[in-house]
């Protein structure tokens, strides 16, 4: 039970804690409007940042963040020049993640090690410079959330009454998909680019089964989140397991007894 009070532990339960409150608090709007797919296809992108910025020796969270919000701009580019078919826009940009993180990852054989950390996470080795990172994140995040709660959720439910209401619909589709970028290019060294999209989905997946209102179940998906962090940073601290693994399958058990719960209820 040492490990929990090391520093590094410590560090990493900080971390965790703010990307679950950030991860949930977007994804319920993308649950919602059904881009659940758009974290895996940022994820790509930004471990193609991460592997160029191993490359160069640059800080590889700075460039996968700046790949992650320049693929924000490109998904919402296309999504405009196909209205029709919205999820064509994120299986581009997916495609070209891959290209670049492979094409990345032939130039620098030599830190496959680093790369794989980035993909499976390594929240044990965060430092100072990536919580004051994850800290900005977790601060516009829900700075811009707690401002535009309301147009937000106008166009959540209904996007073209918010744009016949006036509200500035380009800019909050903008501001949603540059808020996940920044959210999921600071969550892959903490559960890893590979689960990452799972912090932002399936804590809004058990809020909407028990939520009984849109403010409860965004309050409901941010709880789960937070008590699968902790609980699996504790289980994976003292067991030695892997602790990005060990939240994401905390969080399905608790998916599964929502669902058990919610059937018997109901029966």
């Amino acid at each position: 039970m040492e490990i929990l009070t090391a520093d590094f532990f410590q560090r990493a339960l900080t971390g965790g804690l703010l990307i679950g409150l950030t991860a949930p608090l977007i994804g319920i709007f993308l649950v919602l409007r059904r881009l659940s797919m758009i974290g895996d296809t940022l994820a790509h992108v930004t471990i193609a940042g991460v592997a160029l910025g191993l490359l160069v020796n640059v800080y590889p969270i700075g460039v996968g963040l700046a790949f992650a919000v320049a693929a924000s701009f490109a998904i919402e580019k296309l999504r405009k020049a196909y209205k029709g078919y919205a999820e064509l826009s994120i299986a581009v940009i997916m495609a070209g993640g891959v290209a670049l993180a492979s094409l990345f990852f032939t130039l620098g054989m030599g830190y496959n090690t680093d790369v794989m950390s980035y993909l499976f996470g390594s929240i044990y080795t965060l430092d100072t410079t990536d919580l004051y990172v994850v800290g900005a994140v977790t601060l516009v995040v829900v700075t811009v959330v707690s401002i535009f709660f309301k147009e937000m959720f106008l166009l959540t439910f209904e996007e073209d009454a918010a744009s016949v209401s006036g509200l500035p619909v380009k800019l909050l589709n903008m501001l949603i998909t540059v808020m996940t970028a920044l959210v999921i290019s600071t969550a892959i060294k903490i559960v890893g680019a590979l689960l990452v999209s799972a912090l932002l989905t399936i804590p809004a997946a058990c809020s909407l089964l028990i939520a009984r209102s849109f403010k409860s179940s965004v309050i409901f998906s941010v709880a789960i989140a937070e008590i699968a962090v902790v609980a699996g940073l504790v289980t994976a601290g003292v067991w030695n397991l892997a602790p990005g693994a060990t939240i994401v399958l905390l969080l399905i058990a608790m998916l599964i007894l929502t669902l058990i719960g919610k059937k018997g209820f109901s029966a």
